[in-house]
């Protein structure tokens, strides 16, 4: 999720023209080899997905992009209930403006090395909310963020409920020095209704589809890890944040809170 600029050039938004997911899909990725239906009730399973912690610091404070929120491992941040997972994104503390949410990660290091990666979700909508459905290497093994990647399948901001943005970030196309490569598409009820985020990646390039609409490709250019550190394996990840460089960039309403980001389920197919 990290970006210095605000992605205001969301021109390439995807209406009526979007190809099917039918026509784009890999159909040897078909075999589901890992899942979370959330058909349990109470604390997200620790053997599937595990926490950030904390405001990021003192490396990383704010999460790299001026965030405001401190995550936890708390029931009151993420739990499971009625089939389905529920991040929760509160204020702790009106007197020190102590905002809490949960940035969950699959569990373990092995990851995953190409597929298809399918959330079912409905997002949550107030001003300064950052919520996002994503994946991170599993080891850093081109260096630090950005030149070993980040695939953002999904990131909504709240004061743009409407747009659903997909994005990249290597050591070539990234928000640090706002090169990075993304795409919105407009799906209007995001925040209302649940609908599926999808990544298919294979050794030539990844696609982002919403439900049945591809929307954003990005391509090997088979030039160097720079431009392509996604030949390593990956980690999911969701959460909501608050604020920061994107999130906030219209300001913040601590008085619409709590939200919640309600997950039906997470699958993987290799």
């Amino acid at each position: 999720m990290n970006r210095i600029n605000s992605l205001l050039l969301l021109s390439l938004i995807c209406l009526g023209s979007c190809l099917s997911a039918t026509d784009g899909k890999d159909k040897k990725y078909s075999t589901l080899v890992w899942s979370d239906e959330f058909d349990y009730s109470g604390v997200p399973d620790t053997t599937k997905w595990t926490y950030d912690l904390g405001d990021g610091c003192p490396d990383n404070c704010g999460w790299g992009n001026n965030e405001l929120q401190q995550y936890t491992s708390d029931a009151a941040n993420a739990y499971v209930e009625d089939g389905k997972l529920i991040i929760v994104l509160r204020q702790d503390s009106e007197i020190d403006s102590l905002f809490t949410s949960a940035r969950l990660l699959s569990t373990g290091n092995k990851g995953w090395k190409y597929g298809r990666f399918e959330f079912r979700a409905k997002l949550p909508s107030a001003l300064g909310t950052w919520s996002a459905l994503w994946m991170l290497p599993s080891e850093w093994i081109y260096g630090g963020w950005p030149h070993s990647g980040e695939i953002d399948i999904m990131e909504n901001v709240g004061y743009d409920p409407d747009s659903v943005v997909s994005a990249t970030h290597t050591g070539m196309y990234n928000g640090a020095q706002g090169t990075q490569k993304h795409t919105a598409i407009a799906v209007p009820d995001c925040d209302t209704a649940f609908h599926n985020y999808i990544l298919e990646w294979d050794e030539d390039e990844y696609r982002v589809y919403v439900d049945e609409n591809l929307f954003f490709t990005y391509q090997n250019e088979n030039k160097s890890s720079a431009q392509w550190p996604y030949d390593q394996r990956f980690r999911l990840l969701m959460n909501i944040a608050f604020g920061g460089n994107w999130g906030g960039l219209k300001g913040i309403d601590p008085t619409a809170l709590p939200v919640k980001m309600e997950v039906d389920y997470v699958r993987v197919y290799q």
